[in-house]
Formats: C-alpha cells, structure tokens, sequence
C-alpha cells in the first residue's frame, strides 16, 4: 500500500484502486479493484475492502466497514461505526429503464447498524440505529431502531439488546 496525503488527511490506498475523491478521512484503507468518484465523502478510519465502487452523491461516516464486491449509488448515505457485508446490493430506482430519467431514492443506514451478506436493500429504505439484516435478506421498507430483521422480504424477528 502506498500512503497518498489527500489535503492534510493521511490514508492507506492501493495502487490498483482508482480514487478520484480528495474527500477521504484519516486512517481510511481503501483496497485494490475499488473506485471512488470525485464527490464522494468517506470518513476516517474507514475500510474500504476489494471490488467496492462508490459513486458521487454517497456520505459514508467514520468507523465504518464496507466488505468486497459492494457498489454505493448516488443517494446512499451510510453512518458511522456500521458493517455491510460482502456482496450487498443497494438500490437507488424503483423502476430502472435504460437511458431514461429517473427519480433517485435515498437510502440511510444509522449509526451501528449492520447489514448482512448477500442482502439487497431497496431504494428509500431507511435501517436504523443499531440495526441488524441477517444476511441474503432483502429489505423492502424502513428497519427501526434496535431491531434485527431476516428474510426475503426481511421482517421483524426481535428487539436486540445491549449484548447483540
């Protein structure tokens, strides 16, 4: 890994990664295959694993992990101290046609939540704090607070507590 300064933030980048953003914090690792587009914000401390693409309009917060073979669209916004699994898909379009317009729906995941391999989480979702998606969910409406959720469609399985 070589050590690339971005302004006065110091982060662990790989050589075979394409990082157009200057908007990387401190002690982030950011692994090869990935790309990140030029207006993308990723906070300190993050980890950033192989085969990620993160593109323009997408907030990702300190202490977080994003594991291999994830794409973030524009409108994803992730806070912080939160893990998404390996191979989770994300959507942004509830009806994606090629080379039409569409209307972008957000998606926030809230501080500590995690999200499972496998899961897809669909646009306008919002998963929320301290949240858990068991993994290969798919997750079609909003995830309270403190609640873990499995299934497809993901559904409430039970209160988490302090020790989960």
């Amino acid at each position: 890994m070589k050590r690339l300064q971005n302004s006065i933030k110091m982060s662990d980048i790989h050589p075979l990664s394409d990082v157009q953003s200057n908007n990387i914090g401190i002690n982030t690792t950011i692994w090869q295959y990935s790309v990140v587009l030029p207006e993308a914000i990723i906070g300190d401390n993050c980890n950033i694993c192989a085969h990620c693409f993160i593109e323009n309009q997408v907030k990702i917060g300190n202490n977080v992990t994003i594991k291999n073979g994830v794409c973030l669209w524009d409108g994803i916004e992730i806070e912080d101290y939160v893990q998404i699994g390996p191979n989770v898909t994300f959507t942004n379009d509830k009806y994606p046609r090629a080379k039409q317009p569409f209307k972008l729906q957000r998606i926030k995941i809230k501080t500590r939540a995690s999200v499972g391999a496998g899961s897809v989480i669909l646009g306008g979702v919002i998963i929320g704090e301290n949240a858990m998606i068991g993994a290969g969910s798919i997750v079609t409406k909003d995830v309270p607070d403190n609640e873990l959720w499995f299934g497809t469609p993901a559904r409430f399985i039970r209160k988490l507590n302090k020790n989960d």
